[in-house]
């Protein structure tokens, strides 16, 4: 065999293996410490998860919508009395009880478009990371009169690098669907002030293609209908381009939102 023959199929098996790990990696909730190592991510400068934490010592009864696996709200050192999670992906609903329950916060099962299952003026504070889609005429149901909604959500076209690595070049509308000033809009609309809203770019590394697979297979939205086998030929190309250039560089665009239901 030659040499390049030789580097070939050495290629062709850490390939296959990358996938294999990748496919075979459970997608359950929001721990990223899979990615050590082989994928990295800014973080914003505001700090979510310690500013959440701020405010959420100072409620009385909170809310978390969609908590994923409830990474996030778990690591929060005080919470209010009252402490309610909801999410809708079956999984992370297991996964989410077992991690907080013993923390003292309840997980309710509930679908990530309205109606949330609880009544008018029940929580002081809204939070969320990320949701899928902020529903703010039912954020500002369930908020009290002077209550909170504090939030970090996607921004626009965050991680398009990647989308249009495997999708093509997105439409304009698609590139702007998550822009803070539509969000604005939205949220004064359903009758809040917004008191906060700032958008941070942060880069992205992506070390092998193994880390992009599972990353497109746990964040469903970004390509949508990816398998590892149905993209098998792009990914392919992608683990020579990073054997060849390096790490596959993105943006992510996340946006703080801090909105308050008028006294």
């Amino acid at each position: 065999m030659t040499s390049d023959a030789h580097s070939d199929a050495s290629s062709a098996a850490a390939f296959d293996r990358l996938l294999d790990e990748a496919a075979a990696t459970p997608t359950d909730g929001w721990d990223f410490s899979w990615f050590d190592g082989r994928a990295t991510e800014a973080r914003p400068s505001w700090g979510y998860q310690r500013a959440m934490g701020a405010r959420m010592a100072d409620a009385v009864a909170s809310l978390d919508i969609q908590t994923g696996g409830g990474e996030v709200l778990a690591g929060v050192p005080v919470r209010p009395a009252l402490s309610v999670a909801t999410e809708a992906w079956p999984p992370n609903v297991a996964k989410a009880t077992a991690l907080l329950h013993p923390l003292g916060t309840v997980v309710v099962a509930a679908p990530e478009d309205p109606p949330l299952p609880f009544a008018d003026g029940a929580f002081d504070l809204v939070v969320s990371r990320h949701p899928v889609t902020p529903h703010f005429a039912e954020i500002a149901r369930v908020l009290t009169p002077g209550g909170t909604y504090f939030a970090q959500h996607v921004g626009p076209a965050s991680v398009f690098e990647l989308v249009e690595y495997f999708l093509g070049p997105q439409p304009e509308e698609t590139r702007d669907n998550r822009h803070p000033e539509r969000e604005r809009a939205a949220a004064e609309a359903a009758g809040l002030e917004v008191v906060e809203l700032r958008t941070e770019r942060l880069r992205m590394e992506f070390h092998d293609v193994g880390a992009v697979a599972y990353f497109l297979r746990k964040v469903i939205w970004m390509v949508p209908g990816f398998t590892v086998a149905a993209y098998r030929p792009r990914l392919r190309e992608l683990h020579e381009l990073i054997a060849a250039k390096g790490p596959f560089v993105a943006h992510s665009s996340r946006t703080l939102v801090e909105a308050r239901k008028p006294a």
